[in-house]
């Protein structure tokens, strides 16, 4: 009888695992619409091993904008416009990023590689980058022996050899995804990629912030030269065996010279247009991004603990954008459409921080900051999806570097201006030149908010044709009214 018993035990045990089993894979899905992403082309571990360069660049930007900006400015005592000066030098290589995918379709290589050495090639840009960064940084301080042009010229190369190496990769490996995924999939890879990303920036943060809890240039060196070694190991392993070797060892050159491909690019339908939305929207979500926290202690008297804490809210919103839009990308949804809803998203949540002012409510500040991150996913997702399915034939790369060019620059120059144009604004307010109903601490910070406003509105202006219900011409053909509810990310909602 006990061993029947346990027999039935373990029975019914093993019916209610499986019970168990299959309602998780009913649930799993509603919460993390990407974990479907996967197919046979492209299993789940191989995709999450080709993932883990989005890892690296995450934790190549947590170092540069978190860590690094911190330790030059309180520890070494560097001038803080030349730390602005050297986290901008990064910028540089964006706009080659259209160059850099066009080059990656083209290349003739002898291992019958296309992509595979573009992503090596900026492997190895970001490891002599992070490797030589913390000793110049000592002499850029003055605490280490040498010339100070010494230091000055080493940062600047290694910021430079960062920068370059992140966009390089970064092209390169979204253009292998969308050679490996199927189209109908792209979407929910591109979502899994940039929470792989969003992944790399706090599991860096974290484990940055506990090595450097005692501070020291000599532990300093080991976390920056260990984040070299990381780079190169996840790199590795997210390249092995995934991009198929052709059979002749040479890739033809498709469009000829890269001026002739560009004048390609230019003439599928409206894709000028789609990069000048493409760039209004960046700058319109970017130029918050070095004034949220200062906003919050100076306008609403928040602690520095609660301050601190935005950064999570905005990486929370966008990471349910990501995973909104996967889901309505999922359903054919319009890819521009979605970044136009990213847009007006954002737009309500300038307008809750800018309201938090008058009403002295951080609740409405805190549901701002979310909604920013929210249309931020939204509209990355949504934008990013359309340049993958730009009908570019073998340049798929191309479209994206172009994507990539156009956004990093203009958040680039969105964050510069937002800081320059708060303090200008600020400043002249304070001395009371505004008049007396903006001489407040919020002038400056909600001049740069209905800034943002406004680009985001001509975001809508701009991508409003390329969302249209109306037939019309995609960027790769001319649309058939029967076809547009097809298996193209350009589809009209039905």
């Amino acid at each position: 009888m006990a061993a029947e018993a346990a027999a039935l035990d373990r029975l019914l045990g093993a019916i209610r695992r499986r019970a168990w089993g299959r309602a998780w894979m009913r649930i799993a899905p509603r919460f993390l619409p990407f974990a479907d992403a996967a197919s046979p082309e492209l299993p789940l571990p191989r995709l999450l091993r080709l993932s883990l360069f989005q890892v690296s660049v995450g934790m190549a930007a947590a170092l540069l904008i978190g860590t690094l900006n911190r330790v030059m400015i309180v520890e070494f005592d560097v001038a803080s416009w030349l730390v602005a000066l050297m986290l901008a030098l990064p910028l540089l290589a964006a706009p080659f990023r259209a160059l850099i995918g066009y080059r990656s379709d083209t290349h003739r290589s002898v291992l019958g590689w296309r992509r595979v050495p573009f992503i090596w090639m900026g492997t190895m840009m970001q490891f002599g980058g992070l490797a030589i960064m913390p000793f110049a940084l000592i002499l850029l301080s003055g605490v280490g022996r040498g010339p100070a042009w010494v230091g000055d010229a080493g940062a600047a190369l290694a910021f430079l050899l960062v920068g370059a190496g992140i966009q390089t990769t970064q092209t390169a490996g979204l253009a292998l995804a969308s050679d490996l995924a199927p189209p109908a999939l792209r979407p929910r890879v591109v979502a899994l990629l940039y929470v792989m990303l969003l992944v790399g920036m706090v599991a860096a943060s974290s484990v940055f912030a506990i090595l450097l809890d005692h501070f020291s240039s000599m532990r300093l060196i080991q976390v920056v030269q260990g984040s070299a070694l990381a780079t190169v190991a996840l790199n590795v392993v997210a390249l092995w065996k995934q991009e198929a070797r052709r059979p002749s060892g040479l890739v033809e050159e498709a469009g000829g010279h890269f001026h002739d491909a560009w004048e390609m690019f230019k003439r599928r339908g409206r894709s000028v247009r789609f990069l000048v939305a493409v760039s209004l929207g960046a700058a319109g979500f970017s130029m918050q991004d070095i004034i949220l926290e200062p906003y919050g202690g100076q306008v609403l008297h928040l602690p520095v603990g609660a301050t601190s804490g935005l950064t999570a809210i905005l990486a929370a919103g966008a990471f349910a954008g990501l995973a909104l839009a996967a889901r309505a990308l999922a359903r054919q949804f319009h890819a521009c459409r979605l970044a136009g809803y990213g847009a007006l998203v954002g737009i309500g949540g300038f307008l809750a921080v800018i309201l938090s002012a008058p009403l002295s409510s951080a609740a409405a500040f805190t549901a701002g900051v979310a909604l920013i991150g929210l249309g931020g996913g939204l509209f990355a997702m949504g934008t990013l999806t359309a340049a993958m399915q730009i009908d570019m034939g073998e340049l798929s790369g191309m479209a994206i570097g172009a994507w990539g060019a156009v956004q990093a620059t203009a958040a680039g120059i969105g964050i510069a201006l937002g800081g320059a144009l708060r303090d200008l604004f600020g400043a002249l307010a304070a001395r009371g030149d505004l008049g007396p109903a903006l001489d407040g601490a919020a002038t400056g910070y909600q001049f740069v908010y209905h800034l943002e406003i406004g680009l985001l509105l001509l975001t809508l202006v701009v991508i409003g044709p390329l969302a249209s219900r109306l037939p019309g011409p995609t960027f790769g053909r001319q649309a058939d009214p029967g076809t547009l509810a097809g298996a193209t990310g350009w589809a009209p909602l039905a």
